[in-house]
């Protein structure tokens, strides 16, 4: 099969909106062609018999698939270091200060490979790590199984934790093999990662967090699926919590009780 017709590439635009909150304008029709054309022919299929076979597949592994060959999982080391700083300058005192039970969570909404959870839980082990009763993990959470499985084992190319600070990169990483290092076994425990679609209105939450990161995927996302993920965010962020998103992201103070502190940084001052 050499090309998708206009008809086959809004199904597989509408059906990735519908359910993964993902939204293709008409100048990605050669992106989902690029991405499914080798899956396509391999099955013996056209564009139309494969949304067909997507719909009715029971197993989810086709679902997966699709999911994992459509969705963006760019990331790295110390992406956005200003959220980074601020975390640590500012977020980790007042969690010291006002989490009374000692119990901090931080949860990466979209964890894609990993380098944002464990550059978080690095931030969080030097801080805390000499301090005595303190239980600090943080929940990391994706829908590719693909990238999940990367992050779980935690194996980076040395080149891509250069950007690291000095000490991180000494206490935190060991030697893999030549060309690679893997985030030590203290701090992967920290971690729990969890598979997730952040267009299921059940958060992956026992309780309240303190901090979210959820950063460069609401832009794939239209204002509603923004605004509705945004609330959710909310409701389940404890007084005084923190939000982060990405810096080609933002809030519009009407549609949100959050409060711009810095850019792409928000906080949960209201009482509800």
């Amino acid at each position: 099969m050499d090309q998708i017709t206009d008809k086959e590439f809004v199904l597989i635009r509408d059906y990735l909106k519908q359910h993964y909150g993902i939204s293709l304008n008409d100048e990605k029709k050669g992106l989902v062609y690029s991405r499914l054309r080798a899956r396509v022919n391999a099955m013996g299929m056209d564009f139309s018999e494969y949304y067909k076979h997507l719909i009715s597949c029971k197993t989810g592994e086709e679902k997966q698939f699709f999911f994992n060959a459509l969705s963006t999982n760019h990331t790295f080391f110390w992406r956005e270091p200003d959220h980074f700083e601020y975390f640590r300058d500012k977020v980790i005192p007042w969690l010291e200060e006002n989490v009374k039970d000692k119990d901090v969570k931080v949860w990466c909404a979209a964890s894609s490979s990993g380098e944002e959870p464990y550059t978080l839980q690095m931030i969080l082990h030097d801080h805390f790590k000499s301090k005595q009763g303190w239980d600090v993990r943080v929940l990391a959470t994706d829908l590719s199984e693909k990238v999940l499985n990367k992050a779980v084992h935690g194996v980076y190319s040395k080149e891509s934790i250069e950007v690291l600070p000095n000490n991180y990169k000494k206490s935190y990483f060991t030697k893999y093999d030549e060309n690679s290092v893997q985030v030590t076994e203290e701090i992967r425990k920290l971690i729990f990662f969890r598979k997730f679609n952040l267009m299921d209105e059940r958060l992956p939450l026992r309780k309240p967090v303190h901090v979210v990161f959820c950063r460069n995927v609401m832009i794939y996302f239209e204002s509603p699926e923004q605004k509705a993920l945004v609330q959710r965010f909310y409701e389940n962020t404890v007084e005084g919590g923190f939000l982060f998103i990405g810096h080609a992201e933002s809030l519009n103070h009407t549609n949100t009780k959050y409060k711009y502190i810095i850019p792409s940084a928000y906080r949960k001052l209201e009482k509800e």
